[in-house]
C-alpha cells in the first residue's frame, strides 16, 4: 500500500527531474556543480519550484484589529508610513535539492538521447552473493547449520525405527551434517577502463584546463552508470607524457611544446600491459587544442590510432578546446585521415557553452 506522503513525494521528484532537464544545459556548465558532490550524491540549485501552501482570502479576514481606527493610519497589504519600502510579493527562492548520480546520469541520457551502451567483453560468469541463503552437504565446520543438521538426524532416526520418544536423543552422523552456502548467481563480466589524456603544453590555459574538467566529470557520470565497475587512468603531456592520479591530472602547470605520439605511445603501453581489448571495454578521451610540435609527429599518432586503437577499443574521442595560442591544425588532421572510422568521433569546444553538445557528440553512438 502507498501511503498519500508517498505519492506526493513522488510527484515532487518529478516535477524537480522536469525542472533540471529543463536547465540541463545550463546545469552541465557549472563547475560549482562539481564541486558540491559527494561521496554518492550531488547537489543541484532548482529555483522556481512552487511549493503548495495555504492562503486566507484579504476580502474575508476578520477578527482582530477591526474598527474605526484613527486618521492616518496605513491599511492593507503592503502600505506602509514613512519611507520605507516594504513588498507585498514574495521573494525568489532557490531550492537545493540532492540527486544520486545516477539520477543524473538517467537525466543526462534522457534530454541528450544517449542511446546505452553495449558493452564488450566475456559472456556470463559465476559470482557469489554476499548471504549465505542455500544449504549443502559439504563444507567448513564454521558454517555448519546446527538446527538443518539436527532435523536430518531426527528424520533418519525415525525412518531407520531407532528413534525413540521416551529417550529422545539424536545423534547426527556425517551423512546428517548441513552447511551454509552462498547463492551462485551468473552476470556479466564487463570490465571498462576510461583513460583521459590532456595536453599540459603553455598553450593550454586555465580556461582550457576547467573545460576540460567539467567535460570529464559529465562523461564518467554517464559511463559509471552503464557500467558497475569502472576504472579511470589519467595522462598528461607537453613534449613528455606521464601518468598521474586525478586531482594532479586538473591541477598541474606546465610549459614548454606539444609532443602528442608521446601520450599515445604511453597509452599504447597502458593497454598493451593492463587492459586486453577482447576483456576490456576501453575508452580513450584527448582533450588538446590542436597545435602540435611537428608533422612527422602528426603522422606517428595517425599511425598509432590506425594500427593500436582504433581496430581494439570501443572509442577515441578527441576534443579540440580552443586556445588563442594554439593553430587548432590537429583536429584536421585527424578528420582528413581517418574521419570515416566509426570510433573516432572529433569535437571542437572553443568554450563552456560547447560542452553540452560536445558530450552528445562523443556518447551519442552507444559503443
Amino acid at each position: 500500500m502507498i501511503l498519500k506522503i508517498e505519492q506526493d513525494w513522488g510527484r515532487f521528484r518529478e516535477i524537480v527531474r522536469g525542472k533540471i532537464k529543463e536547465n540541463l544545459r545550463k546545469y552541465i556548465v557549472h563547475s560549482e556543480l562539481i564541486g558540491k558532490k559527494g561521496k554518492d550524491l550531488i547537489s543541484i540549485p532548482v529555483p522556481q519550484i512552487e511549493v503548495p501552501h495555504f492562503v486566507h482570502s484579504p476580502q474575508k479576514m476578520g477578527g482582530v484589529g477591526q474598527g474605526e481606527g484613527e486618521e492616518g493610519t496605513p491599511i492593507g497589504i503592503g502600505e506602509v508610513d514613512g519611507d520605507r519600502q516594504v513588498g507585498n510579493q514574495a521573494g525568489s527562492h532557490i531550492l537545493e535539492v540532492e540527486l544520486t548520480l545516477d539520477e543524473i546520469a538517467r537525466i543526462l541520457g534522457e534530454e541528450l538521447e544517449l542511446p546505452n551502451i553495449e558493452p564488450k567483453g566475456k559472456e556470463n560468469i559465476k559470482s557469489f552473493t554476499g548471504r549465505y541463503t542455500n544449504i549443502h552437504t559439504s563444507g567448513p565446520e564454521s558454517l555448519k547449520h546446527t538446527k538443518r543438521t539436527f532435523k536430518e538426524a531426527l528424520k533418519r532416526q525415525i525412518i531407520t525405527g531407532s528413534y525413540d520418544p521416551q529417550d529422545p536423543v539424536i545423534i547426527p552422523i556425517s551423512e546428517d551434517k548441513r552447511y551454509k552456502s552462498r547463492e551462485a548467481v551468473e552476470k556479466p563480466a564487463y570490465n571498462a577502463v576510461v583513460i583521459y589524456i590532456m595536453d599540459v603544453s603553455g598553450s593550454m590555459g586555465n580556461e582550457q584546463k576547467e573545460i576540460v574538467r567539467i567535460e570529464s566529470f559529465w562523461i564518467d557520470t554517464w559511463l559509471r552508470y552503464q557500467y558497475k565497475d569502472i576504472d579511470t587512468k589519467y595522462i598528461v603531456h607537453d613534449a613528455v607524457a606521464h601518468q598521474v592520479d586525478r586531482d594532479t591530472f586538473f591541477r598541474i602547470r606546465e610549459s614548454g611544446g606539444t609532443i602528442i605520439s608521446s601520450a599515445y605511445r604511453l597509452c599504447r603501453r597502458m593497454i598493451d600491459e593492463l587492459y586486453p581489448p577482447d576483456e576490456w571495454n576501453i575508452y580513450v578521451f584527448h582533450f588538446s587544442d590542436g597545435d602540435n610540435w611537428s608533422r612527422d609527429d602528426t603522422h606517428e599518432c595517425i599511425e598509432i590510432l590506425e594500427e593500436a586503437f582504433l581496430p581494439a577499443i570501443n572509442l577515441f574521442c578527441y576534443g579540440q578546446v580552443e586556445s588563442p595560442y594554439g593553430s587548432g591544425q590537429f583536429y584536421y588532421d585527424l578528420e582528413d585521415n581517418l574521419g570515416k572510422e566509426d570510433n573516432l568521433i572529433l569535437s571542437k569546444i572553443p568554450d563552456k557553452d560547447a560542452i553540452y553538445d560536445s558530450i552528445k557528440r562523443f556518447l551519442g553512438r552507444g559503443k
